[in-house]
């Protein structure tokens, strides 16, 4: 009974081994590209940014709020120290001096001092600058999803494609097999050549190593869709399949939202705000100040003590009335860079603009493309069932079986190329108006 028990027990455990590893995630395009954004180590790391500058931007904030800093001195002196005095003040003659020592052998000494900025003219800039770098953190965020996303889209439509051919040769090595195993019955009935057979053979050993390649090749693909949205590479993925229609992604007079616009009009904005705060470095600075001090004195061979207090209030003004030119040479600077980026602003929207044009014109040109491949695939797969019935039939030789194989090959491959660059066309159009999401 105890022994029943155990091979059950085993063959539970054995089972749900078999099935944690055998378990697979069926994922679609919108399921790879919310993980991506969730899990992708990049983006998450681009997100930090944005929360590490926040945080900087806080620290800034606090140092405007009042200080309150405490020191404290406590000396011991061995030999006190002296001044030398007049010694006709006590009654010495004149013109000579005597060294007079002041204070006690134990003082300490502790003050509390209080500063707080009254006006500074740069702290608007400063905020202000703050603010525009966090927002330029936050859109290169932006573009950092949107290129994790574009290499999700790419990964993904390409392991379709590839999921497709391979589909196409096991179709292919299908039929070949079957025509193999009809010339073999033939050749036994000595109605065909065995040289017949062997051209076959030739035709099926390449076949096969095309599929071993397009397999790496999806392997690594896999991989790669795994890191992109955060799996681990043991885990096992299945992808819903993405039906190879002309219909494109993309709609008609998409509005253009480019990131990269953006940034660079926001660094136009730091740009200006970095000239008023150089204007504003000329006027004074105002702050309040207070402090409060208590001094403890002891002479211990006389027993004496005594505590001095002292405090006082202030308002210091700090004003640059000279500076060697510094900000004149920095204002020259920021001019410089005002013309860089009103140039960088221009050339993108140029590059961008025609970018735009090229893709749309490419994603009209792939749609007809794959409508024409789609056609011809159709006529191939046509022509080689005719010439494999004919070739069963003793009709026609091996050489026309093989180059009508060849020929629906080709014809397949251009159908999944044609899908390849119409999606590639699509996200291209996508990323340059801004709207890939």
């Amino acid at each position: 009974m105890d022994l029943t028990k155990q091979i059950k027990t085993k063959i539970v455990l054995a089972s749900i081994l078999v099935s944690s590893f055998s378990f697979s995630q069926t994922l679609d395009l919108n399921t790879c590209l919310k993980m991506a954004d969730t899990a992708n180590l990049t983006i998450r790391n681009s997100r930090l940014d944005i929360a590490s500058n926040s945080e900087q931007t806080r620290a800034f904030k606090s140092s405007l709020l009042p200080k309150v800093n405490y020191s404290g001195d406590y000396r011991y002196y061995p030999a006190i120290p002296g001044s030398l005095f007049p010694a006709e003040f006590s009654g010495g003659q004149k013109g000579q001096y005597t060294v007079v020592q002041f204070g006690v052998p134990y003082t300490f000494g502790n003050t509390v001092q209080l500063n707080q900025t009254i006006y500074n003219p740069l702290i608007n800039s400063a905020l202000h600058s703050l603010e525009l770098n966090q927002k330029i953190i936050e859109l290169q965020s932006k573009v950092t999803t949107q290129n994790i996303q574009y290499q999700v889209y790419q990964t993904f439509f390409n392991l379709q494609a590839i999921s497709k051919q391979i589909l196409f040769i096991e179709g292919n090595l299908t039929n070949i097999d079957k025509t193999l195993k009809n010339i073999s019955l033939l050749i036994s009935q000595k109605m065909v050549l065995p040289i017949e057979e062997d051209k076959l053979k030739v035709n099926r050993l390449n076949l096969v190593n095309q599929q071993q390649k397009l397999t790496a090749t999806k392997d690594q693909l896999e991989l790669l869709l795994k890191i992109l949205i955060g799996l681990d590479s043991n885990s096992k993925i299945e992808l819903t399949t993405d039906d190879m229609i002309e219909k494109p992604l993309v709609v008609d007079n998409l509005q253009r939202n480019n990131t990269e616009l953006e940034i660079i009009n926001v660094q136009k904005e730091l740009n200006m705000n970095e000239k008023t705060g150089l204007k504003m470095a000329y006027l004074p600075t105002f702050s309040f100040y207070a402090a409060y001090n208590y001094s403890y004195n002891m002479r211990p061979e006389s027993n004496f003590t005594k505590g001095i207090s002292s405090s006082f209030i202030g308002i210091r003004i700090d004003w640059t009335f000279f500076d060697g030119f510094e900000k004149h040479n920095k204002a020259k600077v920021n001019k410089i860079q005002s013309e860089k980026i009103n140039n960088q602003l221009e050339l993108i929207d140029q590059q961008l603009e025609m970018a735009t044009m090229n893709a749309k014109k490419q994603v009209e040109i792939q749609i007809n493309s794959l409508l024409i491949s789609k056609e011809q695939l159709a006529l191939s797969e046509k022509i080689y069932n005719q010439t494999e019935i004919s070739f069963n039939q003793g009709i026609i030789s091996s050489n026309d079986l093989i180059k009508a194989e060849n020929d629906l090959n080709q014809s397949q491959t251009n159908v999944i190329s044609s899908y390849v660059q119409l999606r590639q066309a699509e996200l291209d159009y996508l990323k340059a108006t801004g709207n890939l999401k």
